[in-house]
């Protein structure tokens, strides 16, 4: 076959599969399915990316066993995010801290349960999502301290001695001596 023809064939090939209706959704997990196209980690998007940084790592197999050690770790890091694209294809769960071809984006943090101060006072974090508010911000922040109080209180891990406690001076030795 010449080039053109090759070209042509796999045209035919592709118009072909979108006339039936596959569009490669078999082998992706069926909650994968169910997300908004425009998400940036969407099925399709990654199965882009996987396909572009697999034919990168088959062009760096030289740099798997190279004595400089960037470049060792370059392989290596490409080698495990494309992994991990894999397996979120397979089981919708996001195991890296970045996402994007060239891992451009970074991922946020979604709390599912809140936790809180003694005084009631929710723990939040700027910058995280959480499920009744959305993104924590600092202007919530500011609000939730003019409420509460500051969190000032809550920081330090100091424990403070009941009424009956004490320090003794010599380290906690009262003069009576263990015998083994």
């Amino acid at each position: 076959m010449t080039e053109e023809q090759r070209v042509a064939a796999s045209e035919r090939l592709a118009a072909a599969r979108e006339a039936r209706g596959h569009d490669g959704s078999k082998s992706v997990h069926p909650l994968l399915l169910e997300m908004d196209d425009d998400s940036p980690i969407h099925w399709k998007k990654v199965r882009v990316w996987v396909k572009e940084i697999t034919t990168e790592l088959n062009s760096k197999k030289a740099q798997r066993l190279s004595k400089d050690v960037k470049e060792r770790l370059e392989y290596q890091t490409l080698s495990t995010y494309l992994a991990n694209l894999k397996r979120y294809l397979d089981s919708s769960i996001w195991l890296d801290a970045r996402y994007g071809r060239h891992q451009e984006g970074k991922m946020g943090t979604v709390v599912h349960a809140i936790a809180y101060y003694p005084s009631g006072r929710p723990k939040r974090v700027v910058g995280w999502f959480y499920k009744d508010i959305g993104e924590y911000t600092l202007e919530m922040k500011e609000n939730d301290d003019r409420i509460y109080g500051t969190e000032s209180e809550y920081h330090g891990n100091k424990r403070k001695l009941h009424e009956q406690e004490e320090v003794l001076e010599d380290g906690g030795e009262d003069g009576t001596e263990f015998r083994t």
